[in-house]
């Protein structure tokens, strides 16, 4: 139930306190029954946003329940009848459009006026409940227009927020594609080209082979290999023109753009101590971009946040290191899942070693792994 339902419960039961407390030595069976339809009302009211009729005929009932509630009360101006319209008319612009609050403002004022007319006022007390209304029902008027306005503004901020972030998903989409198609053209230019004049020269090697003397059947059997080694490679250099799926750290910068625009993380990046110009290995670069793509799809599930701090940097080109932060509460009853126990298993195939930190107030996932041909002394 939304806030300001209890914000205006609040409000009814201090005036009502207040009011009660005042005329409760006078009260009679009457306006003990106006009240309890009054206070009956009160708590259906705001249970009935959806149904703007039912409201404003319930609104009305309330204005009229006023003149049974405080009349006669010593012939006198109560100024806790005056207090409590004052309430119901800022509620009815509350809930209300504005054709619909005004009419239940001139009811109101209907019956404020018949309660004045019953009550012996003088004129400078007439002169001032006149000035008291008009003033009120101008504030409150003008009040439901700069509301309206802001809340226009705000759904047209957000409509255009919402278009804005489609956009960068159709950009994103659109830009996947045209690099896929481009790829895909390359990799048939080549095998169209460089593959096809290849088959063509082992064709020819073959040819040659059978019909070369028997001292250069053996040179002729070397070039025939290597030109076969050269379409094996240009055929695996296709299909990985044709894959869709990009690892390493062009993959987790992809990753990154993705989880801003569809699941609207906010994810700060930093790359320090050339971390890319590490000599990370094919396996490595994806075992770094699975890694980080299961911390960040932790982070949704379970975070209560969904801000991110990812690091990369390669101190001194020794090691590579990679670290995913994100501010948590702590669980004393944590233990790894599934996903950090194969993230782990996954870093340690290819040199590497994982850590978790969780302390009070964040979550820190950090991977190490060691640059196999640092200074040349695994090769």
């Amino acid at each position: 139930m939304k806030k300001t339902y209890f914000v205006w419960l609040t409000i009814h039961f201090i005036v009502w306190i207040i009011t009660f407390w005042r005329i409760a030595a006078e009260i009679n069976a009457r306006q003990l029954m106006g009240m309890s339809i009054f206070l009956i009302i009160l708590f259906v009211v705001p249970l009935l946003k959806n149904k703007p009729l039912i409201q404003t005929f319930l609104f009305y009932v309330q204005s009229l329940l006023v003149i049974p509630i405080f009349y006669p009360i010593n012939n006198g101006l109560s100024l806790y009848a005056i207090l409590i319209q004052t309430v119901i008319m800022a509620e009815a612009v509350f809930y209300l459009s504005r054709t619909k609050s005004l009419i239940v403002i001139t009811v109101q004022l209907v019956s404020a006026v018949m309660i004045l007319m019953l009550s012996t006022l003088t004129a400078s007390q007439i002169v001032w409940c006149t000035l008291y209304f008009l003033l009120i029902v101008a504030a409150l008027l003008y009040h439901q227009v700069i509301h309206n306005r802001e809340k226009e503004a705000r759904l047209s901020n957000e409509a255009l927020i919402e278009e804005y972030r489609r956009m960068k998903r159709q950009l994103l989409v659109e830009e996947q594609q045209a690099r896929q198609d481009e790829r895909m053209l390359i990799g048939h230019e080549i095998h169209d080209s460089v593959g096809h004049k290849l088959t063509a020269l082992l064709f020819q090697f073959e040819a040659f082979r059978l019909t070369a003397a028997e001292k250069d059947k053996e040179t002729v059997g070397k070039l025939k290999e290597l030109a076969q080694e050269s379409l094996d490679e240009t055929r695996q250099a296709v299909r990985s023109f044709k894959q869709s799926e990009v690892g390493g750290l062009q993959g987790v910068i992809q990753l990154i753009r993705k989880l801003e625009i569809e699941s609207f993380m906010k994810i700060n990046f930093s790359v320090r101590h050339g971390a890319f110009a590490a000599p990370l290995t094919g396996e490595q670069s994806f075992a770094i971009y699975r890694a980080v793509q299961e911390a960040l799809t932790n982070i949704m599930k379970h975070s209560s946040t969904r801000e991110a701090q990812v690091n990369f940097e390669s101190p001194g080109g020794s090691i590579f290191r990679f670290e995913v932060i994100n501010a948590a509460a702590h669980d004393r009853y944590f233990q790894e899942g599934y996903g950090l126990k194969a993230m782990r298993e996954r870093l340690e195939k290819v040199g590497g070693m994982l850590e978790i930190d969780y302390e009070t107030h964040r979550f820190l996932v950090r991977g190490t792994i060691r640059l196999a041909d640092w200074g040349g002394s695994d090769d």
